[in-house]
């Protein structure tokens, strides 16, 4: 008879929490006395996929439990790094300093559910409790009734009770009218475009401290900080295009000479749009004045940004655009 292990690990985003998670953590309550819950997708915008934050995420959970599981469980939030190894990495450190020295049996439990739960392969470290599916429930099943545009008794039943009245509330709320819009958005692009793979390029622009960003003037991600790009154009080069892009967009046109580097980033769900691959070019300019700038084309505004403030701006950044800044600006580990 294998050993009880000393804590459990569930991993998921849990957008929203419903039955078939409340099911798993069911499942890892009895067998283990302590609960590690690690809400991924932590820190970033809101978006259609990930629509609440982290604590949200949390409260959800803690207002399904009864009042003596609740101490049991704790949560260890996670970024997305879009770098398998790098976030495993992430997970498997947060968890050793929540757990302390003490700690030697931990075992990740789950249920398998397809390719978007690989993620379950990356602990050989760590036992693995395989369970069976909870109901025939889907999180993106959810959101898509949730974001439709009405709250179905079908809907309702898919969910704890604290979490449904979470939802509704929420549904009031000025955040759920820009998502319910992203959502309408991204559904007519793929409607238009189709499912790519497409080809896109970025500029990455540094001066005297500080980083040229433009903030979206329409959805999906209206309002949110983005570094200056777009779709790369039939007869273009890379460097051409991304140099095209920052002028459209920011009134800038960054030299040659400045390149310093140029990064691919081509994780599968970087964006909700389609599958983008974009190739990203750092310039670097050796300036003590900040050149002119202003926003155009679809860009809403167009601004230098001090590097210390960055941090302070991973909910606020378009899709992965925090992590392709932090790949060449070092801006969290």
């Amino acid at each position: 008879m294998s050993a009880i292990p000393d804590i459990a690990i569930l991993i998921g985003r849990f957008q929203p929490f419903h039955n078939g998670h409340a099911g798993l953590l069911r499942q890892a309550l009895a067998l283990a006395e302590r609960v590690l819950v690690v809400p991924g997708s932590a820190h970033q915008a809101r978006t259609p996929k990930n629509p609440f934050t982290w604590e949200e995420r949390a409260a959800m959970i803690v207002g399904s439990l009864a009042a003596d599981q609740r101490a049991r469980v704790a949560f260890l939030p996670v970024r997305d790094y879009y770098d398998d190894r790098r976030w495993a990495a992430a997970v498997e450190k947060g968890v050793r300093e929540h757990c302390g020295e003490g700690v030697k049996r931990i075992t990740l439990t789950g249920f398998a559910k397809d390719a978007s739960t690989y993620y379950l392969n990356l602990f050989p470290n760590w036992a693995f409790h395989a369970v069976e599916r909870q109901g025939d429930i889907d999180a993106s099943r959810v959101r898509q009734l949730y974001f439709a545009g009405d709250f179905p008794d079908d809907l309702t039943a898919l969910l704890p009770e604290n979490v449904a009245r979470f939802l509704q509330d929420w549904s009031q709320g000025a955040d759920y009218a820009a998502l319910r819009a992203d959502w309408q958005a991204i559904g007519q692009y793929r409607q238009r475009w189709g499912n790519g793979p497409f080809i896109t390029v970025d500029a990455v622009v540094t001066a005297a401290q500080h980083v040229l960003l433009i903030r979206r003037g329409s959805p999906p991600g209206r309002g949110l900080w983005a570094v200056p790009g777009g779709f790369l154009e039939g007869r273009e080069r890379l460097l051409q295009g991304a140099r095209r892009e920052l002028q459209e967009e920011t009134g800038f046109d960054a030299p040659d000479t400045a390149l310093r580097a140029i990064a691919v980033f081509d994780h599968p769900d970087r964006s909700q749009r389609a599958r983008i691959i974009t190739h990203a070019h750092w310039f670097d300019l050796h300036l003590d004045t900040l050149p002119k700038v202003h926003g155009a084309d679809d860009a809403a505004e167009a601004r230098w940004i001090p590097l210390a403030d960055l941090p302070a701006l991973e909910a606020q950044c378009f899709e992965d655009h925090f992590h392709l800044l932090n790949h060449f600006l070092g801006v969290v580990e």
